[in-house]
């Protein structure tokens, strides 16, 4: 581009971006400029710009009170408001309290609105007589938990339930407690069930239930329930193994005394007398037949045999009725005075005294170490191998 000065002195030559780039070379652009796709994305691992992210908008919190009650004016109106609602809820509330038990179609007009359910030993008397003081009263007025209680404490009755039935009825479901052994207290014949209760019944109502358990010695209702509970479950243990072949041997006995926890003693009748075995806590079945094995043996070369301790591993004691060691120590629970009438109370045609029979109250280790030291101790003890 030239440019001429005004007064025509001489020209000066301009550069013109327009004439150039008419005589640039076609290619020069393209050669000049890098194509889109050759050019460098950024990296976000190796640039050191941060990676931009749009921002959440935050919600507002809003107050719980309307808008209107955000003024001095509307707080207290809103506050006159909420009472309102409380009193009316309120008065509501009582008024049907006072329908419910008021109303005389709630009442429980006699006993025969109260329902009894699950009782087969204790007669409807018998639960009835728990809710003497309920005939009468509105049913919403009964305290059930308080009956529930009360009929809780009858021995036979393990656990029960009491519901209101509209309008005016109550429902009465009781869960009986099983019996599952005789036991001696004080020269009677009563139940007991697993847990150790002591279940009274009378000798009549047990012939005629057809009762068949053998006597258990050992359970004092003046221990605690606790102590009578883990007796009864080393009883039933005993019976368990016992009957696990399917030949219920449990049937031959007629006295279990449980007095030592570490020793199941039984007695059977065996050749017209009774037999003490004593069984320990464990491997009761292998034990018992052990005995049956071996009991003609034992009986043809000891007629006087008296007791027979079970509770070694390859050998066992036998004890003679005439043995110093039996006679010196203490009798069992039962004596031949108060046998007769727990024979007779008794509906099982299986029962027989045992009370005559004693044997030594010991560990088996103790008593085989006490042996071999000293032997003539034991002259009417006779070792057997098992």
């Amino acid at each position: 581009m030239v440019q001429r000065n005004a007064n025509g002195g001489n020209a000066t030559l301009l550069d013109d971006p327009l004439a150039d780039a008419s005589r640039r070379p076609a290619g020069w652009e393209s050669e000049a400029r890098p194509p889109r796709s050759a050019r460098r994305l950024p990296d976000p691992e190796t640039d050191e710009e941060p990676f931009l992210r749009a921002r959440r908008r935050v919600p507002v919190r809003r107050g719980l009170l309307p808008a209107w009650a955000k003024s001095r004016w509307g707080k207290l109106a809103f506050a006159a408001l909420v009472l309102a609602v409380l009193g009316a809820a309120t008065a509501l509330a009582l008024a049907v309290r006072h329908f419910l038990t008021t109303d005389p179609r709630f009442r429980i007009a006699s006993a025969a609105s109260i329902q009894t359910m699950g009782n087969s030993q204790l007669t409807r008397g018998d639960l009835l007589q728990v809710f003497g003081a309920d005939v009468g009263r509105n049913l919403f007025l009964v305290p059930l938990a308080r009956r529930r209680a009360a009929l809780e404490q009858i021995p036979w009755v393990e656990s029960a339930t009491v519901m209101r039935l509209l309008p005016n009825q109550l429902r009465v479901a009781v869960v009986e407690r099983t019996p599952i052994a005789f036991v001696q207290i004080h020269g009677r014949i009563q139940l007991a069930d697993a847990n150790g209760v002591i279940l009274d019944m009378t000798p009549q109502e047990m012939a005629a239930k057809h009762y068949s358990f053998p006597v258990v010695s050992g359970i004092d209702p003046a221990d605690p329930l606790s102590v009578r509970a883990a007796r009864m479950h080393l009883y039933q243990q005993f019976l368990a193994a016992l009957d696990s072949t399917g030949q219920h041997f449990s049937a031959q006995l007629s006295e279990v005394n449980l007095s030592d926890p570490e020793d199941v003693r039984a007695t059977v009748p065996s050749a017209g007398t009774d037999l003490v075995l004593d069984f320990g806590q464990q491997d009761f079945l292998a034990r018992w037949q052990n005995y049956q094995a071996h009991i003609a043996q034992w009986r043809q070369q000891y007629p006087q045999l008296a007791a027979v301790d079970l509770r070694y591993q390859r050998e066992v004691v036998l004890k003679m009725a005439g043995d110093p060691d039996i006679n010196g120590t203490p009798k069992m629970p039962a004596t031949p005075a108060a046998s007769a009438p727990a024979a007779a109370a008794k509906p099982a045609p299986h029962r027989a005294p045992a009370a005559r029979h004693t044997t030594r109250h010991r560990a088996p280790a103790r008593a085989q170490a006490k042996s071999k030291k000293h032997p003539a101790r034991h002259a009417g003890a006779t070792r057997r191998p098992a």
